[in-house]
């Protein structure tokens, strides 16, 4: 009875850590909204809602993988050669997420174009090989990493399906908002053109993120903070004492401070 409780115990914690990775990704530590990393294919290929899933979902694969792969491997890597591994695991399975694109989403494939070999130097993924994966189980990678995952693909489809709308009055390629026809006297929506061109991508960005502020400011007053990033991603450099993605410039910094 006594090894059945301790099983129960594991078996919580673990789930307990599982789903505290999820909300950390797609709440607290938001990649887009929060962490603000990944702008580029963020700004770049939102143009649409269903551009914004796709980037998000095929992350979301290479993510989880690759945290799996280097938390595996996490105890055999040299620390000389950790983010050379590191860039060969994540652009072997980006490959094969173009590969599979290429062949079963070929349109999709063609819309996100040069962002999707640009998966392998994407920060987020690099960050939480760094920052998590290479430090932890491997169940709770997992679940990091769909967390991550699930919240850059949440914060491109909100910004895609803003950008769409307001640009051509659609939502993943579906018209919702009737356009106007002025040569036959049809009243409607005009759509707003520049939402789907580049500035576009800037003015909602901005706007989602001023949402986010507001809520986390109401948070606070309730008396529930959304606690800082930690690791890399969070410039917290003394949890992890490597200089992977900063040179060690930070951790250098609170050396100092101490002495």
């Amino acid at each position: 009875m006594a090894e059945v409780g301790i099983e129960l115990d594991k078996n919580s914690s673990l789930g307990k850590v599982c789903t505290e990775r999820l909300h950390n990704g797609i709440i607290k530590e938001n990649p887009t909204f929060i962490l603000m990393l990944g702008m580029c294919p963020t700004l770049a290929v939102t143009t649409s809602a269903m551009n914004g899933v796709g980037m998000g979902l095929s992350t979301t694969i290479v993510l989880v993988m690759s945290n799996l792969m280097i938390s595996l491997l996490r105890k055999i890597i040299p620390d000389g050669v950790r983010m050379p591994a590191f860039i060969v695991v994540v652009a072997s399975f980006v490959t094969i997420i173009e590969f599979l694109m290429k062949g079963f989403t070929p349109d999709l494939y063609v819309s996100l174009g040069l962002y999707i070999p640009l998966i392998v130097v994407n920060c987020i993924i690099l960050g939480r090989a760094e920052s998590y994966a290479s430090k932890n189980p491997v169940v709770p990678s997992i679940f990091d990493g769909i967390g991550m995952g699930l919240g850059f693909t949440c914060g491109l489809t909100l910004i895609g399906i803003f950008r769409e709308i307001l640009g051509a009055g659609q939502i993943f390629g579906a018209q919702v908002l009737p356009l106007a026809d002025a040569a036959a006297g049809k009243a409607g929506y005009t759509p707003i053109t520049i939402f789907v061109l580049a500035p576009g991508a800037f003015f909602v960005l901005a706007m989602l993120v001023a949402v986010m502020n507001i809520l986390r400011d109401r948070a606070e007053k309730k008396g529930r903070p959304l606690p800082p990033a930690q690791g890399c991603l969070g410039g917290d450099c003394s949890t992890c004492g490597s200089s992977g993605l900063c040179s060690g410039h930070l951790h250098s910094s609170e050396k100092n401070k101490s002495e």
